[in-house]
């Protein structure tokens, strides 16, 4: 592996790592509203077990509130027994072919918990960010070892994965700050 290839390996696996932490921040609850709070949810239909997303339309027609428009109505009652099962904290409340969701303020002790669990993901998100530059420092010591760059070349590699590294983790404070403060702002 030459120097291009390490780094565009290294960038594409920390960018999948933001990416994951940022679908585990979507799937909090904060005191709004959000289909991503259920649209990742998967429904035993027939069978197999489906994201919400692909069997109904999430819409949100009030700040507090979630609605759920199954495409097909026979569904319904999977859907209500998914979201029982999840750990999202919702009551659903069928209404004919629709489910509402209607979304309860936040207790304080509720987001200091929620707040422990955005530092929690985010601390996974480093550590997987950085799991990724020892990989790349790897592959950049045995392409110095393997002569296929030589060592100012590797340790140009190696500063170039640091930045990287930097850069990636502040996307990840970053996120996590602001998802904090979303919460503890409700």
């Amino acid at each position: 592996m030459d120097t291009d290839e390490i780094l565009l390996d290294a960038e594409e696996r920390m960018e999948k790592a933001v990416s994951i932490f940022h679908e585990q921040l979507q799937g909090l609850r904060t005191g709004r509203a959000n289909p991503g709070l259920v649209d990742s949810i998967r429904v035993n239909y027939y069978g197999s077990p489906t994201p919400l997303k692909q069997l109904a339309q999430i819409s949100v027609p009030e700040p507090q509130q979630i609605v759920i428009r199954p495409f097909d109505a026979g569904v319904v009652t999977d859907i209500v027994k998914a979201i029982q099962a999840s750990d999202a904290g919702l009551a659903p409340n069928p209404d004919g072919r629709l489910i509402r969701l209607n979304i309860p303020p936040l207790s304080t002790e509720r987001r200091r918990e929620l707040a422990t669990r955005v530092k929690k993901f985010a601390e996974e998100s480093r550590v997987s960010i950085r799991n990724v530059r020892r990989d790349a420092n790897k592959h950049a010591d045995q392409a110095e070892k393997d002569k296929v760059m030589s060592e100012d070349e590797r340790d140009a590699a190696k500063d170039q994965i640091q930045e990287l590294t930097k850069k990636f983790e502040g996307k990840v404070n970053d996120m996590a700050a602001a998802k904090e403060k979303d919460i503890m702002d409700e």
